[in-house]
């Protein structure tokens, strides 16, 4: 393993053949939690309030940047050399790089798929799952019972105009943009949390506009809904009532589908982490790793 200290903070280790910046919380010795982030999010989406909640509950908290954003690898916009299965084989090797036979994952939404695969694919290092705003599956003819984004929230996306990527206001007020519709009937937008947030990852990117562009540029995966009988470790689903990235029928599937998972629902919550509910999520996942 080689790893530096980046000089943005964080550490750069070398996982499944590429440079990841790292950052924990807590003690190694405690139960280990890895945090996936969903798709375009570094680290930081993993607020570090959020992270040093679940270390006080002794547990050895562990967020990275993906490829693409923060200050990991980084590759031209629209050009991503990877794929959905080779961000599950980076998680395994950020485990490795940390000496880490196997960890509690919890992944939102990208992150949660990411989690799938990882369970799937390399089961003994994963002693737990955790699915936040997470899905099965592509809603499509494949899976009939996944509904789509609703329309209203498909047209509030598509009338987002792009930035000046070298415009850190610019940047800011699109991804805000991009943030606010997917806020729950029964949450206030947390403008003033997420324009922090955003600075901070425009501060932080080798390339913001890879961030946003590359992982939707991903070669598709071929569809794993049909293997998730083979799941054999404890799971829970959290999942907000009014998601509009992947309605709430999502959950319910994923918990028809993997043995002996449970649901928490949050009403009134969308595709988000609300402050608000932080500690209803780490009483959970600490429960829930236990």
């Amino acid at each position: 393993m080689t790893e530096s200290i980046s000089a943005t903070g964080g550490t750069t280790v070398r996982a499944n053949g590429v440079e990841l910046c790292v950052e924990t919380f807590g003690r190694p010795g405690d139960p280990a939690v890895l945090l996936l982030a969903g798709s375009t999010s570094s680290m930081l989406m993993w607020d570090e309030e959020f992270c040093q909640r679940l270390a006080d509950h002794s547990r050895f908290v562990v967020r990275y940047d993906y490829r693409d954003t923060g200050r990991s690898v980084t590759y031209p916009p629209g050009k991503p050399p990877y794929a959905l299965r080779d961000l599950a084989a980076d998680a395994v090797g950020v485990l490795e790089a940390l000496d880490l036979p196997a960890a509690h994952l919890v992944g939102q939404s990208m992150g949660g798929m990411v989690a799938q695969l990882v369970a799937l694919d390399h089961p003994d290092r994963v002693a737990s799952l955790v699915l936040v705003s997470a899905s099965p599956g592509v809603p499509g003819p494949e899976n009939p019972d996944l509904s789509a984004m609703p329309d209203e929230f498909q047209k509030a996306y598509a009338d987002v105009r792009l930035p000046d990527w070298s415009d850190r206001e610019q940047v800011i007020e699109y991804r805000l943009s991009l943030q606010r519709p997917c806020t729950g009937s029964d949450r206030a937008f947390e403008e003033g949390r997420y324009r922090r947030l955003i600075g901070r990852e425009f501060d932080r990117a080798v390339d913001i506009e890879a961030s946003m562009k590359n992982h939707f540029a991903m070669a598709d995966v071929p569809p794993w809904r049909e293997r998730l009988g083979e799941l054999a470790v404890p799971t829970l689903v959290i999942h907000g009532s009014d998601d509009p990235v992947h309605p709430f029928d999502h959950a319910t599937a994923l918990v028809r589908e993997i043995p002996g998972a449970s649901l928490l629902r949050l009403d009134g919550v969308g595709h988000e982490l609300p402050s608000q509910d932080w500690d209803t999520i780490v009483a959970a996942v600490v429960t829930h790793t236990a």
